[in-house]
């Protein structure tokens, strides 16, 4: 059997309460379950739930995105980045190395340091759901590994 397309409404916010994400005012999320497109901790909580259901859910950061890992922040010489262009603290880069953007996090002279982390790393996160809709995936998107329309991905 085919796995179930789920679709919610979802607010994030740390555990201070300050609010990190929102899908309120926008269209809900839809995913598929069973395929990594969300992280492990709420698509554990959310297997259960069905259309209508609402729930609080607490992550701990191991199963969202992790602990900080100290050997992804490190110093680059200003002399490596291209001539010209305007560092600031904030400022987010790709490198050849897939999947890893880095955040820049303090410049020093001609030192600057990188942080490798997801954002999000090292934070325990907070997620007010209400389930949208429930459905069994088609065949077409479990071989494709994502969701077709509403809320999902759409092929042009």
């Amino acid at each position: 059997m085919n796995p179930r397309v789920v679709t919610f409404h979802y607010k994030l916010t740390d555990k201070e309460g300050n609010e990190i994400d929102s899908s309120q005012g926008s269209h809900p999320l839809s995913y598929l379950e069973g395929t990594g497109q969300i992280i492990s901790g709420l698509e554990d909580e959310i297997k259960g739930m069905n259309a209508g259901d609402k729930k609080v859910i607490s992550v701990n950061a191991d199963k969202a995105y992790g602990q900080k890992n100290p050997e992804l922040v490190f110093d680059v010489p200003k002399s490596q980045f291209p001539e010209g262009e305007e560092l600031s603290v904030g400022m987010m880069f790709q490198t050849d190395e897939p999947d890893t953007v880095y955040t820049i996090t303090d410049i020093k002279g001609e030192s600057v340091i990188v942080d490798g982390n997801h954002p999000l790393a090292g934070v325990d996160l907070i997620f007010d759901v209400q389930i949208v809709n429930t459905r069994t995936a088609t065949d077409e998107e479990v071989s494709h590994g994502h969701v077709h329309g509403e809320g999902g991905h759409h092929h042009h």
